[in-house]
């Protein structure tokens, strides 16, 4: 390259020789870092069927996933220029350099910049080495003039050169990517640079190639820059429009439809048939509405902000907690005469007992986390944690919880990486370190499996693996709820299973692993299902699984070591497997709704 051309990406990616003894190698470049690059320049070529080269997917992945998300917006890539040379086959027809026409529209969708029409390299007629070469003068054309004398540091950044093909990323170029601050980092700590999908494109600048926002020319010299609130005002329309109540900068709470239930006596939710939690007391919040995953399950159709490490505004603990109750309170009460509410309930619902940080996002993410528990048991709430299994260093210094969860999502390395979809490029091991990790923990553990149809039922061999890196108390195991389509997720009611489909997942995991876990509850309205301990929880030939949680306060206060055992209780007999009741309380009243979805779904008569 140019001594002084301004500084360019190239990235290079091959077809990949089945006949070869390499792998094919992933594009390990964070692509959420274009946006730093003032020129990308891609080779890419085209497979059979117009599909990317493996070591392309991932980039052609989050391209059009990016380019069809409201949040990012269409000038994420507003600051950066490119060139697409695609090498291909016109004997192919219409799928002759789909996948380099694809990539420049994509581009062009996100606000880049091309400095020259896509190339379509066609090996039938020429050289490819002989087009490469024509199209490399040719944007040494363009770029060339624009270009600027620049110091030794500048002159060595405007060389790099990310080679990615079929011998994966050469060493040195990947180090030198990564003293620069844009390879992928093994650090939960991300470069500064870096902000969120939503938030990385900035105001257009007056310089051609530069990728320094208005915000940053704006900040006076010597003074350290403020960091920006979490939520932006459409960010804060959307979740408010989801019935959210947001809390501060970053937190929100929202009203459970269980805690309506029960309200009216309908009914509380599987945590109630497996752990004895009142529905009607239960808070349901969290501390941080970003997230490191775009699950595609979430039902939340991911109008939350997304992130690798917390560098926005912080609230206070105690005024989350605080802001949390009179929201959660003023929610309750708005139920007040409402058709079905029990007085009783509804006096109850005032007095929280229960909170389960599960929301939406990565309550595990907010820095003060275990400040906010403590406040938590101070009140004599009891604390519900989820955690997505990407923050390793926060789970290892998490303080005491009643109940701690992760997400298990799949049981594989690719099935995680599509349905979970997430930020992190070392997402793989950071899961695993932190199913380990739970082994450490005295207090209840849970691995939470969210089975769908189609993308992850079919590994138990590799889901008792798992079970055996982190040992957990229990594993809930259900059915993915399906909460229409959006942007953000191509799931259908063809991915959601039937209970008896649960039931028969979860009774071939305990045969897998021998015995160590038992079938203890179900909770049939929720398809849902709860393995537990063996050696544990099953005493006498009766499962404990529910928690005495006047006696969990208790040892928190203490301040004294205590361990799962500690605070357990007998699990009714209506909530065990295989009851007649299937998990519902028969102290509630059990209405049935009429649903008429067509004959296609219309479930067989009992």
């Amino acid at each position: 390259m140019h001594p002084f051309l301004p500084s360019v990406l190239v990235a290079v990616f091959e077809s990949y020789d089945k006949g070869s003894t390499g792998n094919p190698t992933t594009f390990e470049y964070e692509v959420e870092h274009l946006c730093n690059e003032t020129v990308v320049c891609f080779l890419v070529s085209t497979q059979e069927g117009g599909t990317p080269p493996q070591a392309a997917r991932w980039l052609m992945q989050w391209l059009e996933e990016s380019s069809t998300d409201f949040r990012v917006g269409r000038k994420l890539l507003q600051n950066t220029q490119f060139a697409v040379f695609g090498a291909g086959n016109s004997a192919y027809a219409e799928d002759f350099n789909k996948v380099a026409r694809q990539l420049h529209k994509d581009l062009i969708k996100l606000g880049a910049q091309p400095v020259l029409p896509c190339y379509q390299g066609d090996e039938d007629t020429e050289s490819l080495a002989v087009q490469a070469q024509e199209w490399g003068q040719q944007l040494l054309d363009v770029l060339q003039p624009a270009a600027a004398p620049q110091d030794a540091a500048d002159t060595h950044r405007s060389n790099t050169h990310l080679e990615v093909g079929n011998n994966g990323i050469d060493k040195a170029e990947a180090d030198k990517a990564g003293s620069e601050g844009y390879a992928t980092s093994d650090s939960e700590s991300e470069p500064a640079s870096e902000g969120d999908m939503e938030d990385l494109a900035g105001p257009v600048t007056s310089k051609k190639y530069s990728s320094t926002t208005d915000q940053q020319q704006q900040q006076p010299v010597g003074t350290v820059p403020q960091p920006k609130q979490m939520l932006n005002p459409a960010l804060r329309a959307a979740l408010t429009r989801q019935g959210y109540s947001l809390i501060g900068s970053h937190s929100g709470v929202k009203l459970c439809r269980w805690t309506k239930s029960m309200l009216r006596g309908r009914g509380g939710c599987y945590k109630h048939s497996f752990y004895g939690i009142e529905s009607h007391r239960c808070m349901e919040t969290t501390p941080s509405l970003a997230c490191a995953n775009k699950c595609v399950f979430c039902w939340r159709h991911h109008t939350n902000p997304v992130g690798r490490e917390w560098r926005w505004q912080m609230d206070e603990p105690q005024a989350i907690v605080e802001g949390a109750i009179a929201s959660h309170v003023r929610m309750v009460r708005s139920f007040s005469g409402a058709p079905g509410v029990q007085e009783s309930r509804l006096q109850e619902g005032y007095q929280i007992r229960h909170c389960a940080l599960s929301l939406v996002g990565e309550p595990i993410m907010y820095p003060r986390i275990n400040e906010l528990l403590d406040d938590l048991h101070s009140r004599d709430i009891s604390s519900f944690l989820v955690t997505n299994a990407q923050f390793p260093n926060r789970i290892r210094h998490l303080g005491p919880v009643t109940q701690l969860y992760v997400s298990v999502d799949a049981a594989t390395r690719d099935e995680l990486k599509a349905i979970d979809r997430p930020l992190f490029s070392d997402f793989w091991e950071r899961f695993r370190e932190c199913l380990t990790l739970l082994r450490d923990k005295h207090q209840r553990t849970v691995y939470r499996l969210t089975l769908v149809k189609g993308w992850n039922m079919a590994e138990i061999a590799n889901y008792a693996a798992l079970l055996e890196l982190g040992r957990p108390d229990f594993v809930e195991i259900k059915g993915v709820t399906y909460c229409g389509s959006s942007g953000g997720s191509k799931l259908t009611m063809q991915n959601v299973p039937f209970h008896d489909d649960v039931r028969e997942f979860g009774k071939a995991l305990c045969e897998e692993k021998g015995g160590a876990y038992g079938l203890a509850c179900e909770h049939e309205h929720s398809c849902c299902i709860l393995l537990a301990r063996s050696d544990t929880f099953l005493i006498d030939g009766r499962w404990h699984t529910w928690i005495d949680y006047d006696r969990f306060q208790e040892l928190v206060r203490a301040g004294e070591p205590f361990s799962t055992t500690d605070y357990m209780r007998p699990t009714p007999d209506w909530a065990v497997y295989d009851a007649p009741e299937r998990g519902f309380d028969p102290q509630e009243t059990r209405v049935r709704k009429i649903r008429n979805h067509g004959k296609a779904l219309a479930l067989p008569e009992a």
